[in-house]
């Protein structure tokens, strides 16, 4: 999918044409040299409009979000929100690599449970993210997996079968609709300096 440099500011909220492409996100990024692409050629694939090449890139699921790429642009690029809006686009599209796809499937079950119980109700998350998993590819061993951990976990009083709920989920609820609100611009002054 091509887009527009205008598109592409829209899109990660913030204006990735002001890169060009010193190397000093990579010259810091702790995994740099094991990820298929280096982080400026992720972004030079970005300001090229090649967004769906760049979310097919092993290296958006690699970065740790150490912000150190963004510390130490000169041009106050947010690296790792470019990074982030990759990922979420990778997600929503389908161009995630098959073996991330439980990944993906257990944030989705995580941010779901948190959403409706404004906690982890572990019980509640592992049963949601492994029928799902199972759904999505009929696996038996996926919903076996860790089954033996369980009385382990709860003799050590990790592992709870019920769990409270947050008493203000209004206010999780307020977060999350506020973390789904496009991002606007900022607002620009009209006089001159």
């Amino acid at each position: 999918m091509a887009v527009t440099p205008v598109e592409n500011e829209m899109f990660a909220g913030t204006s990735v044409e002001k890169c060009y492409q010193c190397g000093k996100c990579t010259a810091g990024c702790p995994l740099a040299d094991q990820m298929d692409v280096t982080p400026n050629q992720l972004f030079r694939l970005v300001q090229l409009g090649e967004v769906e090449k760049a979310a097919r890139c092993g290296a958006i699921w690699m970065c740790v979000s150490c912000f150190t790429c963004t510390g130490r642009c000169p041009q106050s690029v947010e690296c790792v929100e470019i990074i982030d809006a990759l990922r979420e686009y990778a997600a929503e599209h389908g161009c995630a690599p098959p073996d991330l796809q439980r990944v993906i499937l257990f944030q989705k079950a995580f941010l779901d449970n948190v959403r409706r119980n404004g906690r982890i109700n572990e019980l509640e998350l592992i049963q949601q993210f492994k029928l799902q998993g199972f759904l999505k590819d009929l696996s038996l061993p996926l919903l076996m997996k860790d089954a033996l951990l369980a009385p382990k976990l709860m003799q050590r009083g990790k592992f709870h079968l019920t769990s409270e709920k947050a008493k203000d989920r209004a206010l999780v609820q307020r977060i999350f609709a506020r973390c789904a609100e496009p991002e606007k611009p900022a607002a620009t002054t009209g006089g001159t300096h």
